[in-house]
């Protein structure tokens, strides 16, 4: 998501109507750092996030401290009244996915038993299971109404049609069949990914049946997150207010890279944006808004459009309205290893398609199906690559050697400079080391994550960009020694 200091932009446009403001092409902050040579590197240390206080009652920011959370159990023992989806609910995943985990042929369960509960990591790592479909006592698919307000087919106002399509994104983005940020857009972006997937699941027979399946596996398509003081380990909570951004009305004017050019508007950036990226100990999100949109897979602005009654700076203990998805959960990504053994059983490849789409199958099977953008003109791949290994908490390495430069082994003894760790490093939170064939190198471009999920077609640095919460998903699924096939769309 765009740093805090592009905030402006959106105050410009509406200060200046009828002005147009002209969106950055570079990654803020990397006007000049695109034109150098850069290469991963692992994290300074194991250490991932910011220390809050010492003292749990001292307030971060001026907001109200809330007790710990109960730690997530390993086990949950079923009480009376207790049902799948009631247990599920209570730690954040569907029916479906708790009875796969505990190898259930069914629902039912007896007062004693001892489920065994996920953790985060393992929950990522799952692949969805397929959804039940409702039938009748004939076995043909009931398809009767849900009952559900605005969740009816057709849908009659735009407001239920919103509705039904975040039903739909969230159940894709279960499925890992992603658009990128949920936003409740039902434009043409949303009718080919729900196309596809209805391509690639001929039992599916319409759009009416994936909506039943749909609701058996969300329910709501809406839930809730109250905001944690612990949260703020990832939250620029530390950071100076941002400047104020002179605003000039001249026509036009050359910036050089370094603003944002716009007919009777001018928005500048702030110039020390990447010196401050380079002495940051850590790269964190700008704001909370940021922290829950990623968490929840969702657009920033649709966020803060269906959360009117929160301020621009919410507190610890604010209630978030976010889209149902399983949430990835930035403190707990790594918990679990990233890259999963190869099962010859059932051999892994991926495919990049145009440059837009990343699809993994899993035994012949599409099983995850993403967007993907390249992070400057021109980078691209051809025939088959290779998967290496995963890199976490990556930072980024220069020294300042100029990108088209040949290659030259006396660039080592330059003086090395470090993008910290991150949740807003250019790279993302996990690189995927690719090479051109099984014998040769690492190449200096991979798949990454990115800070700017909503922007991944601006020019960077890295590779192949995808959005945090996409590529740990996607390195959970690529063994070492994964076929990328790149192929036209």
């Amino acid at each position: 998501m765009p740093p805090s200091h592009l905030r402006p932009l959106a105050f410009a446009a509406a200060f200046g109507a009828g002005c147009a403001v002209v969106a950055a092409k570079v990654e803020p902050g990397l006007e000049q750092a695109v034109e150098w040579k850069w290469e991963v590197a692992p994290p300074a240390s194991g250490e991932w996030g910011m220390p809050l206080p010492d003292n749990a009652d001292e307030p971060v920011m001026g907001m109200d401290v809330i007790p710990p959370e109960q730690l997530r159990p390993a086990t949950y023992e079923v009480r009376k009244g207790d049902v799948i989806v009631k247990i599920a609910t209570r730690f954040d995943m569907t029916a479906a996915q708790l009875m796969q985990f505990n190898e259930l042929s069914s629902d039912l369960i007896h007062i004693g038993d001892i489920l065994r509960i996920p953790s985060a990591g393992e929950l990522m790592a799952m692949v969805p299971p397929p959804v039940a479909v409702p039938v009748d006592e004939t076995g043909a698919d009931a398809g009767k109404p849900t009952g559900r307000p605005g969740l009816e087919l057709p849908p009659t106002t735009v407001e239920e049609l919103e509705l039904q399509t975040v039903l739909f994104q969230v159940f894709l983005d279960r499925e890992m069949f992603t658009q990128g940020g949920i936003d409740g857009d039902f434009g043409p972006g949303f009718d080919r990914l729900r196309d596809r997937y209805l391509e690639l699941h001929p039992y599916i027979s319409d759009r009416h049946d994936l909506k039943e399946r749909a609701l058996a596996a969300v329910g709501d398509p809406f839930t809730s997150y109250k905001l944690r003081r612990e949260d703020f380990r990832f939250i620029g909570w530390r950071k100076a207010p941002p400047r104020e951004v002179e605003i000039s009305t001249n026509l036009l004017i050359s910036t050089n890279g370094n603003g944002v050019e716009g007919v009777g508007l001018v928005v500048p950036a702030r110039r020390d944006a990447y010196q401050e990226m380079v002495a940051s100990g850590f790269l964190s999100y700008a704001d909370a808004w940021e922290f829950v949109a990623e968490r929840f897979h969702c657009d920033e602005d649709f966020l803060r459009r269906i959360n009117p009654h929160l301020d621009d700076q919410p507190v610890v203990n604010a209630v978030f309205k976010v889209p149902n998805v399983i949430p990835f959960e930035i403190e707990n990504a790594f918990d679990a290893a990233l890259q999963p053994e190869a099962d010859p059983h059932k051999p892994v490849t991926a495919t990049v398609l145009g440059l837009s789409r990343l699809e993994v199958k899993q035994g012949g099977q599409i099983v995850a199906s993403m967007p993907l953008a390249s992070v400057r003109p021109g980078l691209r791949g051809r025939g088959t690559w290779q998967v290496r290994d995963i890199v976490p908490r990556p930072r980024m390495l220069t020294r300042h050697v100029p990108r088209e430069a040949p290659e030259d082994p006396g660039d080592d003894g330059r003086p090395a400079e470090f993008l910290p760790s991150g949740p807003n490093n250019p790279a993302g939170v996990a690189w995927i080391r690719l090479a051109k064939d099984a014998r040769g190198p690492a190449l200096r471009y991979g798949l990454h994550g990115t800070g700017i999920p909503a922007r991944l077609e601006v020019e960077g640095i890295g590779g192949f960009r995808m959005s945090n919460w996409d590529i740990v998903r996607i390195a959970r699924l690529l063994p070492a020694g994964t076929p990328l096939e790149w192929k036209a769309k």
